[in-house]
C-alpha cells in the first residue's frame, strides 16, 4: 500500500515536471546578485537562491536584481514564495540595471517607469507606471508558487501561478536593447522567495521559424487547421497564447477593489 502511494506521488511529480514550460530545455544555473540589491534584502540558502525582505521590519520596498541577463534568448523560473503574502505589493517580473531597487516608501516599484515589467501580488501588471489588471489577487498568507516565462525571441512576458499559465503579459520585450534581467521586490515584512526550476531554451532556427509563423496565426482554431505532425503543432501552441485586452485600473482600483 505504502509502495504504490510513493509510486504514485513519483508519478504526478514527474507529470508535474513535464508539464512545465521549456522541459525540452537545459538547466540554468544563475542565481540573485549581491551587488544589485536593497540593504533590505538578504540572500541565503544553495547557491544565494532563498531572497528575504526586511528581515526586521519594512519601512519602504526592497528589490534584487538576478545575474541572468535574458535578451536574445527563452528562459523559464519559478519563485516560491512564502505564506507572507500581504502587504502593498510584492512583485515579480523583469527589468534593465537602471530599474530602481529601493524605495523609502510603499509603491509598486517594479514598472515604475520604462525600466520594469512586473506582476503585483494584486493581479496588476505595471510598465511605464500604467497598470492593468491581468488576474485575481492572489490569497493573503497563503503561500504560492510563480513562474515566469521569459520569450526574448518572440518579446513577450508569461505568467504561471501554482502550476495554471495566466497567458502573455508584456509583448515587445525584443525591441528593448538594455540587457533585461530577473527583478523581485517587496514592501512586506520577512517576505522570503526562493528561486527553483531555472531552466533555458536551446537558441536555433527552429525557434526563429516559430516566431515568423506565429505572427501569422490568428488563433488557437487556425493553429489546429495547419497540416502538420502533432508534434510540430505541439511546439507551435507552446509559443501561442490568445491575449484578451486587460483592463486599466486606477491607484483606488489596486488598493481596494480587487
Amino acid at each position: 500500500m505504502s509502495q504504490n502511494s510513493n509510486n504514485n506521488t513519483s508519478a504526478s511529480s514527474s507529470e508535474d515536471e513535464d508539464d512545465k514550460p521549456l522541459k525540452h530545455g537545459c538547466e540554468d544555473t544563475w542565481t540573485w546578485s549581491k551587488r544589485y540589491r536593497s540593504k533590505e534584502v538578504v540572500l541565503s540558502g544553495a547557491n544565494n537562491r532563498t531572497v528575504h525582505f526586511h528581515p526586521n521590519w519594512s519601512k519602504g520596498t526592497a528589490g534584487v536584481l538576478g545575474k541572468r541577463p535574458l535578451n536574445n534568448g527563452r528562459f523559464y523560473w519559478e519563485l516560491h514564495v512564502s505564506q507572507r503574502v500581504f502587504g502593498t505589493s510584492i512583485m515579480f517580473g523583469i527589468g534593465t540595471k537602471y530599474a530602481r531597487l529601493h524605495a523609502n516608501s510603499f509603491i509598486n516599484m517594479l514598472g515604475e517607469d520604462e525600466q520594469g515589467w512586473g506582476l503585483s501580488h494584486k493581479g496588476v501588471l505595471w510598465h511605464m507606471g500604467i497598470a492593468l489588471l491581468y488576474t485575481k489577487r492572489f490569497k493573503e498568507n497563503k503561500a504560492t508558487i510563480i513562474g515566469v516565462l521569459f520569450d526574448g525571441i518572440e518579446g513577450t512576458l508569461t505568467y504561471y501561478k501554482d502550476g495554471k499559465c495566466l497567458g502573455i503579459a508584456f509583448r515587445g520585450l525584443d525591441k528593448v536593447k538594455e540587457p533585461l534581467y530577473p527583478i523581485v521586490c517587496s514592501t512586506a515584512a520577512k517576505t522570503e522567495m526562493t528561486l527553483r526550476s531555472t531552466r533555458r531554451d536551446f537558441v536555433n532556427l527552429q525557434d526563429r521559424c516559430r516566431a515568423e509563423i506565429i505572427k501569422h496565426i490568428r488563433n488557437q482554431w487556425d493553429l489546429l487547421q495547419l497540416k502538420l505532425p502533432p508534434a510540430i503543432r505541439e511546439y507551435l501552441a507552446e509559443g501561442y497564447n490568445d491575449m484578451k485586452p486587460l483592463r486599466p485600473v486606477d491607484n483606488y482600483d489596486v488598493l481596494y477593489d480587487f
